[in-house]
């Protein structure tokens, strides 16, 4: 019963949470204040398709992530995650940038629950691991920024600390599984956009977007994949 009730909360939590996020994801690229009463973004996102999208995603990912996981003190972090992501792909993909203004806060955000988490549950391993995979992701992908500033840039190479983190939390193989699709994505749908002729060559492809998708994919289904690889 207490795991259907959290599931419940999260999803209903989730529904709040998208609606906000349609405020979110205007008003930050537009440097508005979020908080600023009143929000005709709501009204319009549920008058519009992507808005449903956005405010329903929202809910079933918070409810899928609650049923994953099950009652934890880790969840309030995960779900914090799914949120960013979430904002941060809706901008990425409209304006091909990821705001210092939403990344930075949420990641430090992030930290700190996880570190609630490690606190009650009294595994510092778990917090040390994640750090750790966080920043050896923001030192290959900051040595990708340098090296490629072009295809690679900086915001997604603070997006991978907190992608990091969040994969770290769970394990090495998660992170390195959860990357790997990133790419994987990235490559195959950029590759199949050139060819459909919806992009052309020289038209940049946000890889924020990809990303946040792979790290989803393995928050969800990180064990089966590893699994795979261990037959």
């Amino acid at each position: 019963m207490t795991e259907a009730l959290v599931v419940g909360a999260c999803a209903v939590g989730g529904l709040l949470v998208g609606a906000f996020l349609c405020v979110v994801v205007d008003r930050v690229p537009a440097k508005r204040p979020v908080l600023a009463s009143p929000f005709p973004e709501i009204a319009a996102a549920v008058h519009d398709r992507g808005g449903w999208i956005l405010i329903g995603g929202t809910s079933a990912l918070f409810a899928g992530v609650a049923a994953r996981l099950g009652p934890g003190w880790d969840v309030p972090a995960y779900l914090v995650v799914i949120a960013t992501l979430l904002a941060l792909t809706v901008i990425d993909l409209r304006l091909l940038i990821l705001p210092n203004r939403i990344l930075l806060p949420m990641t430090g955000v992030s930290v700190a629950l996880f570190g609630v988490a490690t606190i009650v549950d009294g595994d510092v391993d778990q917090f040390v691991r994640a750090l750790g995979c966080a920043a050896g992701a923001f030192i290959v992908f900051f040595a990708l920024h340098v090296a490629v500033p072009s295809g690679m840039g900086f915001g997604d190479v603070k997006l991978a600390f907190l992608l990091g983190l969040t994969l770290g939390w769970s394990s090495v193989a998660d992170t390195v599984i959860g990357f790997m699709l990133g790419f994987v994505l990235g490559a195959v749908i950029g590759v199949g956009l050139i060819a459909a002729r919806i992009r052309s060559r020289k038209q940049p492809v946000p890889f924020g977007p990809f990303l946040a998708a792979g790290t989803i994919i393995t928050i969800f289904v990180g064990d089966a994949i590893v699994d795979l690889f261990r037959r």
